[in-house]
């Protein structure tokens, strides 16, 4: 690391935030791996200073694979006509729970497109029965962009966090990922929205997406330092056949590593996964972003008979240690570099 990036890094954990010349400075070092080797150490170091050597499991439901977007990086954009599309049924979503629970799990992810079946007269009951079911356990949604009355709703009706990656804070770049009826403004409002109304509220976004450099990654940390989310999601861009990025090349492990770092640096208490497409590029992915200051991971709880169709990348990893039926392996693995899985929540430490 040389003495500009050093001089960045104090000042970050001395202020908790940077201006855009620093971050730049720090975001151009993202492909070294000399500076990656310097960096984990410290994030991994803030991670253990509020949540110790624990990691937070989630099991991931994948409710629908339908979704009105046509997002130009996503398997299940709405013009994909390769997909096999499904929705899960209550009683299907209340047996991966009851497997879940059974299993360690606290936390249920209900995550999926954003289909228009799943209005809150259908959504709101159906939260409703998990959180009967399983009172002592928390809900996450990632359902996309809805109303803030609709938020309010399915808070009041017992979900408490929600995770929405903004993608991308750069409104071009976002266009670029985007169809025009999309929009970066109703995207932010959303997140504002969430916040506003009490859920620990998620942002995030895909590392190395075509059209991402250094400065679109700076307006990134701009809005995360100044949102302030108990949650990021973020992994490495990964490329789908049947979308308009076929031919991109994914997001690279170092970067997204040293992206992973870098936020919880910014943010020392954030709920940070390791994701699964992480995983999906580096089969030691969780054990990486563990020592870069990652302190969840999502192992996949849907019903094995659709894991395949919810497909939003190629190549996406849904077994092994990914898959929440062999979460003793998961535990056996993280066991090797001194860490253990925590029978809880898992909350952020401000809620």
């Amino acid at each position: 690391m040389g003495p500009r990036e050093a001089a960045c890094l104090e000042r970050l954990v001395r202020a908790g935030r940077l201006s855009a010349e620093d971050w730049a400075v720090l975001l151009a070092a993202r492909t070294q791996p000399a500076f990656l080797e310097a960096l984990a150490p410290l994030a991994q170091a803030r991670a253990q200073a509020t949540y110790g050597k624990t990691v937070y499991i989630r099991g991931l439901i994948e409710l629908t694979n339908i979704c009105q977007n046509n997002c130009y990086y996503c398997g299940i954009r709405r013009d994909n006509r390769e997909v096999s599309r499904y929705r899960l049924s209550e009683d299907q979503v209340l047996e991966a729970c009851e497997a879940g629970y059974q299993a360690g799990f606290r936390t249920f992810v209900l995550q999926g497109g954003e289909d228009p079946y799943w209005t809150d007269n259908r959504l709101v009951p159906f939260i409703q029965a998990i959180r009967h079911r399983f009172p002592d356990c928390v809900l996450t949604l990632s359902l996309g962009e809805r109303s803030r009355e609709s938020y309010a709703r399915l808070y009041a009706a017992g979900a408490r966090r929600y995770l929405l990656r903004h993608e991308t804070a750069d409104p071009a770049h976002y266009s670029r990922l985007h169809p025009d009826e999309m929009s970066l403004a109703r995207r932010l409002e959303a997140l504002a929205d969430l916040q506003a109304l009490g859920f620990q509220a998620g942002c995030g976004m895909m590392v190395g997406s075509p059209g991402q450099g250094t400065s679109q990654l700076v307006q990134d940390f701009l809005f995360i330092q100044d949102f302030q989310p108990q949650m990021v999601g973020l992994g490495p861009f990964i490329p789908h056949h049947a979308t308009p990025f076929a031919d991109q090349p994914a997001g690279g492990v170092t970067e997204t590593l040293v992206i992973l770092a870098l936020v919880r640096l910014l943010l020392p208490k954030v709920l940070l996964p390791a994701t699964t497409a992480l995983a999906t590029l580096d089969p030691r992915g969780h054990l990486a972003g563990i020592a870069a200051g990652c302190n969840v991971i999502m192992p996949n709880l849907s019903p094995p008979s659709v894991r395949k169709d919810y497909s939003l990348y190629d190549g996406k990893r849904s077994s092994g240690t990914e898959a929440a039926e062999n979460v003793q392996a998961l535990a056996a693995e993280l066991a090797t570099v001194g860490y253990r899985i925590a029978v809880q929540a898992g909350n952020h430490p401000d809620f």
